[in-house]
């Protein structure tokens, strides 16, 4: 749950790319899901289609490497990705949506919480 320190080469440069792209509508998409009510947003990312979340920006159509999904913790602890048991530590080491995002990166051999912060205005 916490920023990993494997996070370094491939995944770090790609993920920073693509998140400076996306983060403007990541934000936004955060604050909308709080709006509405849900706690704790997580956006999936992935190269490939993944069942977690729901479809928020497709690579092809912003040219990333990652397809970004929208979700958030109910989710995660329905498909057991976060223990019933460990949804509190989750909860503890979640960082504040609004100046942080936190993805969910599944790649081949790598699967991590990571929280990234958005760029300043």
């Amino acid at each position: 749950m916490n920023n990993d320190p494997e996070l370094n080469g491939k995944y770090l440069g790609t993920i920073s790319q693509d998140f400076v792209k996306a983060s403007d509508n990541l934000k936004e998409a955060s604050y909308q899901i709080r709006k509405a009510g849900f706690s704790f947003p997580i956006f999936s990312i992935s190269r490939t289609d993944i069942p977690i979340g729901k479809l928020f920006i497709d690579k092809k159509d912003l040219g990333l490497e990652w397809n970004y999904y929208a979700s958030f913790l109910d989710e995660f602890v329905q498909r057991e990705l976060v223990a019933p048991d460990k949804e509190e530590d989750f909860k503890t080491t979640y960082k504040d949506p609004d100046e942080f995002c936190c993805l969910f990166v599944v790649d081949k051999e790598f699967t991590r919480f990571v929280f990234i912060p958005y760029p300043e205005d």
